[in-house]
């Protein structure tokens, strides 16, 4: 059940909204002024707040500004309830946060419609999403109950590109947007010296190449297959196109894009400190949590030296000199080229 507070300094417009929501199903807390209002919030966080703006005491405005400066109560969605229709009111309102106004008098149907929807938009922004196609458009799905970002890889012209082969280059300026129906792809960069880093990997079903389209910039990297692949072109306008007429969509597009970025950094913070030891298995255990199948036993992955090495940030003889160490500890197995894991708790486990 969820919890709502309302604040209304109106004895019969607090008690006839109350009992309105409450034959909705929600469970509502009240207070006849903003200052009693948010002294309630404190003591039990409420999902959703419905709030009078001209009010003895403290104002609406005031009930959001205190509101907005504890860390605790910030994000819940804000309801004002008001008897002004000027538009000077609402861009203050808005400007300071809230989420939605409701016009004295209203309708019971106004008034449970308005907060049907606000409740239903937290959910979804609460929600994490893989970033892979599915994920992707279950967060289309949510929040638009259609399926344009399925349709948008669907029915498109396929490359093929061979192990090895570049599909896209650092500089360059980006003109559209990829997706893996087969295969595995890295995004890597390198330094003047020609040293190679890996900063990203991609499996089937997963698009790629977006970061640059975003910040209307080159690519940042090169994309390159790590063995032979087919990636779906999607011309960059349609990808616009889709991000732009969603607000929602792009706002959860963006902490998806955010998600990537922590990932990098934690990337980056085991380069500068972890033992070469650590960053050899950090790298071997980003491999199986990218790329093992369900009915996989044991994650065995063919996966050439070099790359391995691009990935832990190593050179390639100190990977095959640790690989070795690992194998005589039985942490893995080399087979044929493949790679192994053993024992991925110690792995997992290995200390600096």
């Amino acid at each position: 059940m969820k919890h709502l507070l309302l604040i209304e300094d109106n004895n019969e417009i607090r008690e006839n909204t109350a009992e309105i929501l409450e034959l909705a199903g929600y469970k509502v807390r009240t207070a006849e002024n903003g200052k009693i209002g948010v002294e309630l919030a404190l003591q039990e966080k409420p999902d959703l707040i419905i709030c009078d703006i001209m009010m003895p005491v403290l104002d609406g405005y005031g009930v959001l500004h205190l509101l907005n400066k504890n860390p605790d109560l910030t994000g819940i969605p804000f309801i004002f309830l008001t008897a002004k229709a000027e538009r000077s009111d609402f861009r203050r309102g808005m400007e300071m946060g809230a989420d939605d106004y409701i016009t004295k008098p209203f309708s019971d149907i106004e008034l449970l419609n308005a907060v049907e929807s606000r409740l239903k938009k937290t959910e979804l922004l609460s929600k994490n999403y893989n970033t892979d196609i599915e994920g992707m458009q279950q967060m289309i799905t949510d929040f638009n109950g259609a399926n344009p970002l399925q349709q948008l890889a669907s029915d498109r012209n396929i490359n093929h590109y061979k192990k090895k082969q570049p599909i896209y280059t650092e500089g360059n300026h980006p003109n559209r947007l990829y997706y893996i129906t087969k295969g595995k792809v890295k995004t890597c960069k390198s330094n003047d010296a020609g040293k190679e880093l890996t900063v990203g990997l991609f499996n089937e079903g997963d698009f790629f190449g977006y970061n640059a389209l975003l910040e209307e910039t080159v690519y940042k990297e090169t994309a390159e297959a790590i063995e032979d692949a087919e990636v779906a072109i999607i011309p960059k306008e349609e990808f616009e196109n889709l991000l732009n007429s969603n607000r929602e969509v792009m706002h959860k597009f963006i902490k998806l894009l955010a998600k990537n970025v922590t990932e990098k950094e934690n990337q980056l913070l085991g380069l500068a400190y972890n033992s070469l030891r650590k960053r050899v298995a950090d790298a071997l255990l980003t491999l199986q949590e990218k790329y093992q199948n369900d009915n996989q036993d044991k994650f065995s992955i063919h996966i050439s030296r070099e790359d391995l090495a691009n990935i832990a940030g190593t050179a390639t003889e100190s990977l095959i000199r640790t690989l070795s160490d690992f194998k005589s500890e039985s942490l893995i197995e080399i087979k044929d080229g493949n790679i192994i894991i053993s024992n991925q708790k110690k792995l997992a486990a290995m200390l600096n």
